[in-house]
């Protein structure tokens, strides 16, 4: 069976609790790689999983994949001017990423519909939507629409301290404590036939999905139990970058590096698939935070 997925980047806000500062790492051919900021507090993590056992709602599998679950999603698009100097997006990218989103997730139980789309001009929100700031809370709060289950993705131009970024999430367990900070936020030229070659695949906003259905990076705890909290998801050191198939960054563990895994930190056209425990987690954690049904 395909688990399909993507990869893309960055999972930090001011509700999701995720600490440490975004940094940029350099492949050996000297391009920039991903610049990502999800380094997860480990204190909260666990108290987040405590949490999560805590409040689970199981499933019944076969019932998932007779009847997958609809995500509305609903595009904001963030402008900087009137005119097309920058953040445009034409409405056929948006339903390619649609379209991206539902075959990279097609074997997980959820299926996504473009609900609305809507654009504004706002220079700073465009510039300086980075997670934590005053501008993304003003956004999200003025924008945000619909319920738990209900995907909201805005898209930006990341400067100052977040250039390079490519986007960043909320989690499920924080809806409930600030649900006008849920949603989405990715660097706008990520979608598919965008110029940010070689993330332009539309495979970023399937990587910060994954975090905002429930799942943690590949390399989340490095080479030690519990990783990513996912038990059939291979242990992997450090984040992939490129397309390095047959890496190994883990030696006593079982299994090679997921670098095609959609939640790791690949190049979108290496990025292909999630693991049936990733997506057996997304969907205990959408029927528990997310008051999703399936």
């Amino acid at each position: 069976m395909r688990w399909v997925a993507s990869f893309l980047l960055l999972l930090v806000s001011r509700a999701s609790n995720v600490s440490g500062t975004p940094h940029l790492t350099t492949e050996a051919a000297g391009r920039l790689a991903r610049k990502c900021g999800s380094e997860a507090d480990q204190s909260k993590l666990a108290e987040y999983e405590n949490q999560f056992q805590h409040d689970r709602i199981d499933f019944t599998e076969s019932r998932v994949h007779l009847t997958p679950a609809i995500i509305d999603v609903y595009f904001h698009v963030i402008l900087p001017s009137d005119d097309t100097s920058g953040g445009q997006i034409p409405n056929q990218q948006i339903y390619d990423q649609i379209d991206t989103l539902n075959y990279d997730y097609s074997d997980t139980g959820l299926s996504f519909r473009l609900k609305k789309v809507d654009r504004t001009v706002n220079s700073d929100w465009f510039k300086n939507g980075g997670p934590g700031t005053k501008q993304q809370t003003q956004m999200k709060q003025k924008l945000r629409v619909g319920g738990p289950g209900d995907l909201n993705v805005y898209t930006v131009s990341f400067s100052g301290p977040w250039e390079g970024l490519l986007g960043y999430s909320t989690f499920p367990v924080t809806y409930e404590s600030a649900p006008t900070d849920d949603g989405v936020v990715i660097m706008y030229n990520t979608l598919p036939g965008g110029a940010n070659a070689p993330y332009n695949l539309g495979r970023t906003l399937t990587h910060e999905l994954g975090h905002w259905v429930g799942l943690y990076h590949t390399f989340q705890g490095g080479c030690s139990e519990p990783g990513d909290y996912v038990s059939d998801t291979p242990q992997e050191a450090s984040p992939a970058s490129g397309c390095s198939m047959g890496r190994d960054t883990c030696l006593m563990s079982l299994g090679m590096d997921p670098v095609s895994n959609f939640m790791d930190y690949s190049d979108d056209s290496c990025m292909n698939s999630f693991t049936k425990g990733q997506a057996k987690r997304m969907i205990s954690q959408l029927m528990t935070y997310r008051n999703m049904t399936f």
